[in-house]
């Protein structure tokens, strides 16, 4: 029950930042950033131990720069490669890369897989890695999309053209302001599906969650 009231909590808290209009995002995040540390704080499904949840007081992030969130074009990877992770001694954890989300810095095209949650019900994963890893962000990459827990930031399919395959898959919101850390990132209890390096950009990423000090 817990960790379901998380999960809804977390899809409601996604859901209010689309619903948001353009001139309200600022007000958003800051909402965004406002339950999340209510979550971490308050929360028995938190991924700090209740020590750490004694003593915490707020994440870190960048500040808000608008100039770091891009509608991407999701292109079909027909390899469609699959990528398997031991999270525990009954658990393994395997995602399919469906497609990549392509968007421009500049006169510069980048190209981010977009990995499908195998499994039930299955779900949207974006994991990325970028410079900021070697010094002001988690080392092993943050997270952007993970549909399964309603980590949601819009996107739009397109509509089916007959029996044709199309390799244009619709459009999906890279808002990297909400990047956020992996649970791995706030104690070593935690083992998490980190980004393949497919998925690794090659500037700073100065946006979104700060590192945080890693405990155990």
């Amino acid at each position: 029950m817990e960790l379901a009231d998380w999960r809804r909590r977390v899809a409601g808290m996604y859901a209010a930042v689309r619903e948001a209009p353009a001139a309200g995002r600022v007000i958003a995040w800051n909402e965004w950033r406002a339950t999340r540390n209510d979550l971490f704080k308050r929360h028995r499904q938190s991924p700090l131990s209740a020590a750490q949840r004694a003593q915490f007081r707020a994440l870190d992030y960048f500040p808000y720069d608008p100039a770091w969130r891009f509608l991407a074009t999701v292109q079909a990877d027909t390899a469609r490669p699959s990528f398997e992770y031991r999270l525990d001694a009954d658990v393994n954890f395997v995602m399919t890369r469906m497609g990549w989300a392509v968007f421009e810095t500049g006169a510069t095209e980048n190209w981010l897989g977009l990995y499908w949650i195998e499994g039930y019900g299955g779900g949207l994963f974006l994991p990325f890695r970028d410079v900021t890893n070697r010094t002001e962000s988690y080392g092993a990459g943050r997270y952007l999309y993970d549909t399964i827990k309603g980590v949601d930031l819009g996107f739009s399919p397109n509509a089916p053209a007959g029996d044709a395959p199309d390799a244009n898959l619709g459009q999906i919101v890279l808002d990297f302001n909400f990047a956020y850390n992996p649970s791995c990132a706030y104690h070593s209890r935690w083992v998490c599906p980190l980004a393949p390096a497919a998925n690794s950009l090659p500037f700073p990423v100065l946006a979104g969650e700060r590192r945080f000090p890693l405990t155990g």
